[in-house]
């Protein structure tokens, strides 16, 4: 006896298409053998595993036993199966599917069913919408925006900005953010019908770090506080003169957080000499902003399928992507952490009222 596995894959799908292949000949007894196998006590995926179908298929053939027995078993329609919708029907669907955004296929067999006459089940339902090209995904998230002629014209000031950088002058983008101590689920390639999870956090414990980002070193240098305000931005600031004693100018790009302009930080500016440039992005442009990508490789590598014991633990981590991983994979990380803008103009998209 041969062992498994001695068919080559083009031999092995020449016979299972031979295997589900319809036939007046042959089909009545593979289907009496499936409600046999039923009879048994077998189980409809295993029937369906046995017979090399799907589980829809063995239902099926137990439902035509069910209404007729044997001769019920034998009938086959040859003639393929007319539109249950017309095409102004399917029409109307297209429209009332772009119009709304329908977030079960419960709701969509509801509504064919209501202004069609026609009932479907879920499955057929999903064959249907995956014609009329319709597919089961997330909406974009869409912040708020500026104009794309505001996004343009920074962009061109930056540009301008480092092309007349002096060689002892610095870029630093700024931005907060607010690590939880939570796990968050992420997606990744799961084996069919493994049930995979990963232990959450139950706290509502956070950091608050205030950052600022040189895209040139990879350097991030930071201040972590109980909240973001004026105090944490002019020590922030402080820091960034520490860390660049050489730097003629300092130009720091952040966005118009109420803190980043108060008169305190104003004031303390006016007795540096002017060796920091604050340069603010549009409103609502966290796209232009780099930064906001290393914050989200941080989620990846700290949080994302990561589970902590205790806060402390999550605490130790954070520090450690700053000090380990983003100095020794900055090579790799730059390639999604740049200055390559993504300009968003808001009409490409239909926001949902």
């Amino acid at each position: 006896m041969n062992k498994a596995g001695f068919l080559t894959a083009s031999e092995r799908k020449e016979l299972l298409a031979l295997v589900r292949r319809p036939s007046g000949v042959h089909g009545p007894a593979r289907r009496a053998h499936a409600i046999v196998l039923l009879d048994d006590g077998l189980s409809v995926p295993e029937v369906a595993r046995i017979m090399y179908v799907d589980d829809d298929t063995v239902y099926q053939w137990h439902r035509r036993w069910c209404e007729g027995g044997a001769a019920r078993l034998s009938e086959f329609g040859w003639k393929g199966s007319s539109p249950r919708l017309s095409c102004a029907d399917k029409s109307a669907l297209v429209h009332a599917l772009t119009e709304r955004l329908y977030t079960t296929t419960a709701e969509i067999i509801a509504l064919v069913e209501s202004r069609c006459g026609v009932s479907y089940s879920r499955s057929g339902m999903i064959k249907l919408l995956s014609r009329l090209g319709f597919e089961y995904r997330n909406p974009k998230a869409l912040p708020r925006l500026p104009s794309v002629a505001e996004q343009e014209a920074f962009v061109t000031a930056y540009e301008k900005l480092l092309n007349g950088l002096d060689a002892r002058d610095r870029v630093v983008f700024c931005d907060a953010v607010h690590p939880e101590y939570q796990t968050r689920p992420a997606r990744g390639w799961i084996k069919k019908g493994d049930p995979v999870a990963v232990s959450r956090t139950t706290g509502r414990q956070r950091l608050n770090l205030h950052g600022a980002l040189n895209l040139e070193s990879g350097a991030c240098h930071l201040v972590e506080a109980e909240a973001m305000n004026a105090e944490t931005t002019v020590t922030l600031l402080s820091r960034l003169l520490n860390a660049y004693p050489e730097a003629r100018k300092i130009h720091v790009i952040l966005d118009n957080a109420r803190y980043h302009h108060a008169k305190m930080v104003r004031e303390w500016l006016d007795t540096q000499g002017k060796r920091i440039n604050l340069i603010f992005l549009p409103p609502y442009a966290p796209n232009l902003n780099p930064i906001e990508r290393l914050w989200a490789v941080l989620h990846k590598t700290v949080t994302h399928n990561k589970f902590y014991p205790t806060f402390n633990d999550f605490v130790d981590a954070v520090p450690g992507f700053f000090r380990r991983t983003l100095p020794s994979k900055w090579g790799r990380i730059r390639d999604f952490v740049s200055d390559a803008f993504h300009i968003i103009n808001p009409d490409d998209f239909r926001v949902l009222a």
